[in-house]
């Protein structure tokens, strides 16, 4: 029976026709439902509405801990403003001149200038890349320092906004703008920069990886790194970082002095990996040139003879000239 003739049928033939298949869904109910789905009124949906005007307070208010330091905020930033541990000047001595140091006095030793150029030039690149992402990174980020309310309050008066809760700064301007250079931590970054590739250098340099078990080599190669992270733990301490901040900073230090150090140098465990990239080409290259011209003399015929021969009953040793074309000169003449 067609969905037509149930529409049109009424009362008892609209009954016994459901009844006549009862395992098949009657029409009239599917019709019945259909026509109820159509009266209900659909929810409209506006797509585009959320504007700046309409919406901009709201989404401004949800996140503003991510664009301003409010209230709020302040519970973690309440810890003293203190001095430097390690002070800036010492961050380029520590992680710059004293690889620096380290690395002349392999040159003295071993006298390889390939080794003394690739070796000073790695390091330059690792500590100059880490020093211009770093401070793109604070001034794009901006995170306050833990110790940004007596930046901003040096009185320990807080003033706050009525409206936004934002802090209402009335300290030194650098001594505030300062305070907005949390993440990533310098201190860290120079530091692991600097020293982590002393540590790949000297991991080479003691061939710390040959398989044979030498603890030694790794508490050497080791002992940068260990003073970086000392340096790193500092900023912590004095309150000038999170550790997040610190943790990000070294993690990106290392990561770059690592990639600059294999851009020069073979890794530790390789055969070859005391000598430069660039020594190791120059070698390539002389054996490849030399071995031409010893294949030029290996290639020719000898000219010179030493034959033993005995004259006048004394055994004495005579050269004799061997050469193809004198030896037919001469079949020449006694012909």
């Amino acid at each position: 029976m067609s969905i037509t003739e149930a529409e049109d049928g009424e009362g008892e033939g609209s009954v016994s026709a459901c009844s006549d298949e009862p395992l098949l869904p009657c029409p009239h109910n599917v019709l019945s439902l259909i026509r109820q789905r159509k009266s209900e009124k659909m929810p409209d949906i506006q797509l585009g509405t959320h504007t700046v005007k309409s919406h901009g307070t709201q989404v401004a208010r949800f996140h503003m801990h991510d664009w301003f330091v409010g209230r709020d905020m302040m519970t973690d930033l309440r810890y003293p403003l203190k001095s430097n541990t390690v002070p800036f000047w010492a961050v380029p001595l520590i992680g710059i001149l004293l690889p620096f140091a380290i690395i002349i006095g392999i040159y003295v030793k071993r006298k390889n200038v390939y080794d003394l150029h690739n070796a000073v030039l790695g390091l330059l690149f690792s500590v100059l890349i880490t020093g211009v992402l770093t401070d793109a990174i604070k001034d794009a980020v901006g995170r306050p320092r833990p110790d940004f309310f007596w930046r901003c309050f040096p009185d320990g008066k807080a003033v706050y906004d009525n409206i936004t809760t934002n802090v209402i700064c009335h300290g030194d301007n650098s001594v505030i703008k300062e305070g907005h250079k949390s993440f990533p931590s310098g201190h860290s970054s120079w530091s692991f920069a600097g020293l982590g590739f002393l540590s790949w250098y000297l991991a080479g340099k003691l061939k710390a990886f040959d398989r044979r078990g030498h603890v030694a080599k790794l508490c050497i190669v080791f002992l940068p790194l260990l003073c970086a992270s000392l340096i790193a733990i500092s900023r912590v301490d004095d309150y000038w970082h999170h550790w997040q901040d610190v943790f990000a900073g070294g993690f990106l230090g290392l990561v770059i002095a690592s990639f600059c150090y294999l851009q020069f140098f073979p890794p530790p465990y390789d055969v070859d990996g005391w000598f430069p990239h660039a020594y190791l080409h120059a070698m390539a290259d002389s054996r490849h040139n030399d071995q031409p011209a010893a294949n030029t003399l290996q290639s020719r015929p000898s000219e010179i003879e030493t034959v033993y021969v005995s004259s006048e009953g004394q055994d004495g040793i005579h050269l004799r000239d061997t050469s193809s074309i004198l030896d037919s000169m001469e079949a020449g003449r006694r012909q």
